[in-house]
């Protein structure tokens, strides 16, 4: 695809090279996220970051991502903050805020909200979560992590093996990182859920079509004995009629390390969006996990750092000028401290 003045809407965009691209300029932002150098690229670059929903890894890491290549954000949290509460469309929205901006990441709890924004805006959108519907710089972070944590084993993405557990019915994750994965060969996913919250039909469908190997169950134990992720997800309450409905199947796929010593091989990665929910009644990852060298989400949260980076650069065409406008970083660096 053509990177220059694009909006990121869906995985569906994207071709295997692209993808490859996307990752190798991620790879390229490392010396910047981590604070070995400043880059001023974006300098008088402005990220309106629009989330009408709620968060905060995501709209802090897009945010981060833009500072760290020189450009300000600005930001609106919540309905209760923005003129939609005042029954302004979502499309004026778009009309007014890109006015401002010279790029917009947008959240927003309703599904294919993110194109009809991009449809109505003046320029470029990244879709950050519309509803159950995708979140593509997610899938993105994730399938970068994963390339990452399979190069050190001598892997590739080809013939990956991952099981996905959890609220896969309104998890926009795993519908997204599911459509990514349909770019590669010898795919196998184990998919766990609740029957209630099983990954949509259709999806599941394409999967197959595209080549992946799927296999649906509501055991965990047999499911994540031969994969190489486990890529657990939350119960996602805010897509639930009400807590005690979210309630009826919170905590029903918990992993901790006795389970995981048992059942899986010794170098299965263990993944999950965040946040996880780590209340007593929920627990999904348990804290014993922590000290698993197996367990990277705090890794896949430094990765989206860097995918979001290479997007912006990308999007916004100053991937080739990045290193032109860098300079040494002169204030204490705790990351590079032996």
């Amino acid at each position: 695809m053509e990177f220059k003045g694009a909006s990121i809407l869906s995985i569906s965009q994207f071709e295997r090279n692209d993808i490859d691209r996307i990752f190798r300029v991620a790879d390229r932002m490392e010396p910047y996220a981590q604070r070995q150098k400043i880059t001023r690229v974006l300098e008088g670059a402005i990220l309106g970051n629009m989330f009408f929903e709620s968060s905060t890894r995501t709209r802090i890491s897009f945010g981060s991502a833009f500072n760290l290549l020189g450009g300000e954000v600005r930001e609106t949290a919540g309905f209760e903050a923005s003129a939609l509460t005042k029954g302004e469309s979502l499309q004026d929205t778009a009309r007014v805020l890109s006015g401002f901006s010279d790029i917009i990441c947008l959240r927003h709890p309703q599904s294919g909200s993110a194109a009809a924004f991009a449809s109505s805006s003046r320029v470029p959108v990244i879709n950050g979560g519309d509803g159950s519907n995708e979140h593509p710089s997610q899938a993105l972070l994730d399938l970068y992590t994963i390339e990452k944590e399979l190069k050190g084993r001598g892997r590739q993405l080809d013939g990956l093996r991952v099981a996905m557990i959890g609220d896969l019915k309104h998890g926009r994750t795993v519908h997204s990182l599911c459509r990514l994965l349909m770019l590669f060969r010898h795919i196998s996913v184990e998919l766990v859920s609740p029957r209630e919250l099983a990954m949509p039909k259709e999806l599941v469908e394409e999967m197959r079509t595209a080549g992946i190997k799927v296999d649906e169950s509501d055991r965990l134990e047999p499911s994540i004995a031969h994969v190489d992720i486990v890529y657990s997800t939350r119960i996602q309450e805010e897509r639930f009629s009400s807590k005690h409905e979210a309630d009826l199947y919170r905590g029903r796929f918990r992993l901790n390390q006795a389970i995981y010593t048992s059942n899986c091989e010794p170098n299965t990665v263990i993944m999950h969006p965040l946040p996880r929910d780590s209340r007593a009644e929920a627990n999904e990852l348990d804290c014993d996990l922590d000290s698993n060298p197996n367990l990277a989400i705090f890794r896949q949260t430094d990765n989206g750092l860097l995918v979001r980076m290479a997007l912006f650069s990308m999007i916004l065409d100053v991937t080739h000028l990045v290193e032109k406008y860098a300079t040494e970083v002169c204030w204490y660096n705790p990351r590079l401290s032996p």
